[in-house]
């Protein structure tokens, strides 16, 4: 008995090692822009701000497929989506280096954005199903190594074939590898948990909750509003930092990009340390535990005393506020209920996007109307937002309300 329960674990092992496969290459992309934009601006003889169009393409179809994630997983099951997804997000990447035009780019953008938010949102609903906070931390470390790839991936690309072709293809190729994974584990992605015989309670990916009485959840709009912000301070962070420290603080650019960088490594450092402690902290801890040290970084920020002080601010904000993300997920269903969740998540994924095009573009206008140095205090609005909604959405119903669905 003990054997076979053993071996019931492998299939499970190789979902979650497929998943975190899967999040690495949904990082990729979002590295592969930033060194490969000189190269495609030059091919397609197009300005230096024709990449808002391309993003902004994106951003809709990564908004679009989130919101109607949970009635895909319903009604088609997470593997099935997942396999869709990835080959979209394949044949949307490659794509780019076959088309002549740049509006054709920039729908292949569309397309590439759908693919990259059903992947997002039916993983993040799978293992907030599924597993506990620990494995959804570093779930979302994956991501940082994605991020960390693609730039390495385009830099060999250019300076073997010296073209950004090179770069957008392997990523896309593995894109369709990873769909052919998907196809060929369906069975695992969708099968039910039983135990002697008795089925195990629904899951979260179970239930066939209609979005019209999710959306009738006041809490749902909490946890919608606490991803709008939460993405919105984290991308705002990474944009402005650079710029902060260098046209504001007169520190020299590469000590400058040195203390910038140290946000993203320490981000990622914190998503793994995390991983390892989740399940005795628990989604509270985490969460309260993240904001409070971010508000200790951004108060050093503001205060910024001396130079090195900014070095160790940025990376202490970077460090606390990595396991918010995941552990915002993972508790969704502790906010919402079961009931609600699935749907939920993919409402959270689209506030993602929402939050990553709005925040940061509103600190650029306050910045370029006041002062760059509005945009720490900024961060220090946004983390105590986020503090008081956060303890608003975990706060007990007094008489439930719920239906069962």
């Amino acid at each position: 008995m003990k054997i076979r329960d053993k071996v019931a674990h492998f299939p499970k092992i190789g979902l979650v090692i497929l998943a975190y496969v899967a999040f690495i290459a949904l990082g990729m992309p979002d590295g592969l822009l930033g060194v490969a934009w000189p190269s495609i601006r030059a091919s397609f003889s197009i300005p230096l701000d024709a990449i808002g169009i391309f993003l902004a393409a994106a951003v809709a179809g990564y908004m679009t497929s989130s919101f109607l994630s949970g009635p895909l997983v319903s009604r088609i099951g997470v593997g099935r989506m997942l396999a869709a997804s990835c080959a979209l997000t394949g044949v949307a990447l490659i794509g780019y280096t076959l088309v002549p035009e740049w509006w054709m780019v920039v729908s292949l953008g569309v397309i590439a954005g759908l693919g990259a938010g059903a992947i997002d949102s039916g993983l993040n609903t799978y293992v907030a199903s599924h597993f506990g906070e620990g494995l959804m931390q570093w779930l979302h470390a994956s991501w940082g190594v994605g991020v960390t790839l693609g730039p390495i991936i385009m830099t060999i690309g250019l300076s073997t074939v010296n073209t950004w072709h090179a770069g957008y293809r392997v990523v896309g190729g593995f894109q369709l590898v990873l769909a052919a994974c998907f196809v060929a584990t369906l069975a695992m992605w969708n099968q039910k948990d039983t135990s002697a015989g008795i089925e195990k309670p629904k899951r979260l990916t179970d239930y066939k909750t209609p979005m019209g009485a999710t959306l009738h959840q006041p809490k749902v709009w909490l946890s919608i509003l606490l991803f709008f912000l939460y993405v919105g301070a984290e991308s705002s962070l990474g944009i402005w930092t650079y710029s902060l420290l260098t046209e504001s603080r007169g520190i020299d650019p590469t000590v400058a990009g040195f203390f910038a960088g140290s946000y993203w490594a320490m981000f990622t450092v914190g998503r793994l340390v995390a991983g390892v402690f989740a399940k005795s902290l628990g989604v509270n801890m985490l969460v309260t535990g993240g904001l409070i040290g971010a508000l200790s970084g951004v108060c050093l920020l503001i205060w910024n005393p001396t130079a090195m002080a900014n070095l160790l601010a940025v990376a202490l904000i970077g460090f606390a506020i990595a396991p918010i993300f995941p552990a915002l997920m993972s508790g969704t269903s502790q906010r919402v209920t079961d009931h609600y969740a699935a749907n939920t998540i993919g409402l959270q994924m689209t506030a993602t996007g929402l939050g990553t095009a709005v925040i940061p573009s509103l600190l650029g206008v306050l910045a370029n109307r006041i002062s760059l140095e509005v945009i720490p205090i900024c961060f220090g609005v946004v983390f105590l937002t986020l503090f008081g909604i956060f303890r608003l959405s975990m706060a007990p119903k007094k008489i439930s309300q719920e239906k069962t669905v």
